[in-house]
């Protein structure tokens, strides 16, 4: 939606530019934990993933109307990719590189999936769940409990533990809209 947002308006008002920029790096980072297990559903689902996070990027750059800081932003993001690439390849043992990547995968994604949760003392001292996206949350919640089966049946734990507070976040806001209706909403 925030695509289709950009693309409607011509702007990236009201936009935030930060989620399509770290959504790229645990893409990519998960990338390359595919590509070192060899497993292609990790591999593909990744692949697509960091494209479209790309695409958003390069949209939103061109209607953003401060690029400066969006390409600093980026060009941070190449350089921490860059150095992770180095990191894994050069200084870690090649026997514990996959437990490495995968450890930092699963930090990455902890956090990510904890990151919306900023937003609860703002919504519980509003009573308005405004500053929530509903569809986000069904698409976490499934994306989430996915990830959570196939890393079950695979057993890795690398994929298995970080998708886990995915669930728990997404129930809890999911809490929270049923709490704060609609129709309670009040202007913040």
């Amino acid at each position: 939606s925030d695509l289709r947002q950009m693309l409607a308006t011509k702007s990236v008002e009201n936009i935030q530019f930060l989620p399509f920029l770290t959504t790229d790096a645990n893409n990519l980072s998960w990338l390359g934990y595919g590509c070192l297990k060899g497993d292609g559903t990790v591999i593909t689902v990744n692949a697509i993933g960091a494209t479209l996070q790309t695409l958003y990027i390069l949209v939103y750059l061109y209607y953003s109307p401060a690029k400066r800081p969006v390409l600093l932003q980026v060009l941070l993001l190449l350089a921490v990719v860059v150095t992770g690439y180095g990191y894994f390849t050069n200084l870690v043992d090649t026997g514990m590189r996959l437990t490495h990547l995968g450890l930092f995968c699963s930090v990455f994604t902890i956090t990510m999936y904890l990151s919306p949760l900023a937003d609860l003392a703002k919504v519980i001292r509003s009573k308005s769940t405004r500053c929530l996206s509903f569809p986000l949350t069904v698409t976490t919640l499934v994306a989430s409990s996915s990830w959570t089966l196939y890393g079950l049946q695979l057993h890795d734990p690398y994929i298995t533990v970080p998708n886990v507070p995915g669930i728990v976040t997404s129930l809890v806001r999911f809490w929270l809209f049923q709490r704060y209706r609609p129709e309670k909403d009040k202007p913040y």
